[in-house]
């Protein structure tokens, strides 16, 4: 564990000033800042080269947005979030998962179905793997295939 861990503990006034603090800066630093900026900018642009409307600071927020929405969407290196999941289930795990339902669950339907499922998804799974190569099968076969 870190020793160096900072931890922030709210308590009282002086917390929710601490938080309404943090709130305003990264609302100023990473919103009103750069909107105020870009609206600066489009309202010179619009004095100096053509005649195109203000805009007001609501505008060079949403401005803002746009501008970096389209950074990240168009630029070369692409953001990836990589997330591992643990492997699952193995096949006994979940044979015996199944079988606890069904000592759990005589009477529910939706879970007697679920049951169902599951069991005609590991017979069809049996098949595949035990089956006859395809050039080699008779009518008889395909409709035993189908019976099950």
């Amino acid at each position: 564990m870190k020793k160096n861990l900072n931890v922030i503990q709210i308590k009282g006034i002086k917390g929710l000033f601490y938080i309404a603090f943090i709130g305003c800066c990264l609302v100023a630093g990473f919103g009103w800042f750069p909107g105020w900026t870009c609206m600066k900018l489009w309202n010179l642009a619009a004095s100096h080269f053509m005649q195109m409307p203000t805009i007001g600071i609501i505008q060079g927020i949403l401005l803002w947005g746009i501008i970096a929405a389209s950074y990240f969407t168009f630029r070369k290196e692409k953001l990836v979030v990589c997330m591992k999941a643990e492997d699952g289930l193995s096949e006994e795990e979940l044979k015996s998962v199944f079988a606890d339902m069904k000592k759990n669950a005589q009477n529910d339907t939706i879970i007697k179905s679920m049951l169902k499922a599951h069991e005609a998804e590991l017979r069809i799974r049996n098949l595949e793997e035990t089956e006859i190569p395809k050039a080699e099968k008779t009518e008889e076969d395909k409709e035993k295939v189908e019976m099950k």
